[in-house]
């Protein structure tokens, strides 16, 4: 039996690495949030937002860790609750992508009613709205908040603990793995940042860029309309 015990850790450390980067590199709200804050506000706050997405997993891995992690799954208002609050955030996201669309079309509208030639010249662009919006810190606190109150982090890291790591399993250990999994979602989101935002990249999305936003915009609101309806 002893014998077995190392081969044991080591096929939980592979099933491990393995569900956590299929879970990481699914499409999901972390993906659309980097790509919507690195196309518009530039690799350094998509970096940030990155390191905020895997610095919100750590809410989810200490509750589990303490135990809790089972007991908020196995509560239907603790899920509804986290569930209700995920899907606000990220139908807000959505429409904060949308605003500078919204509030342009709203100010047409307010100047051909008034007849007013003033009223459309540029005091507000999507540009200075979204800069001013959105600053390299809260980029940071904008991804941990769309890991952190995201339902479906919580489901899949309670399940990793309480299915496929072990009981017997040292407490280092798991804090090991907790450490891998933030890292996993640190690393990878960074480097979508640093995809998106190299030359070749801008180059040939120059164009679309605002198109992107908007799209980006309606998948997040979208997700959070489905994740109300589930």
């Amino acid at each position: 039996m002893p014998e077995l015990f190392p081969q044991f850790l080591s096929m939980e450390i592979i099933a491990v690495s393995i569900i956590t980067l299929l879970a990481v590199i699914s499409p999901g709200p972390d993906f659309a949030m980097v790509t919507r804050i690195a196309l518009t506000r530039g690799r350094r706050a998509g970096v940030l937002c990155a390191i905020g997405i895997g610095s919100g997993v750590s809410v989810h891995l200490t509750y589990t860790l303490i135990g809790l992690g089972v007991v908020f799954a196995s509560n239907v208002w603790v899920l509804t609750g986290l569930r209700y609050l995920g899907a606000a955030y990220l139908i807000w996201l959505g429409l904060s992508a949308l605003w500078p669309d919204i509030r342009a079309f709203s100010d047409r509208r307010k100047a051909l009613k008034e007849k007013d030639v003033s009223a459309n010249t540029v005091y507000v662009t999507p540009g200075a709205d979204q800069n001013q919006y959105t600053t390299g810190r809260n980029a940071f606190w904008i991804g941990f908040a769309c890991n952190a109150l995201n339902p479906k982090t919580m489901l899949f890291i309670v399940s990793l603990f309480s299915q496929v790591i072990s009981p017997d399993t040292p407490i280092a250990q798991e804090i090991g793995y907790g450490i891998y999994i933030a890292a996993c979602h640190m690393v990878w989101f960074a480097l979508v940042a640093v995809a998106l935002t190299l030359p070749a990249v801008q180059a040939r999305i120059a164009s679309i860029k605002v198109w992107i936003e908007r799209a980006v915009g309606l998948c997040l609101a979208g997700l959070g309309i489905k994740l109300l309806a589930s």
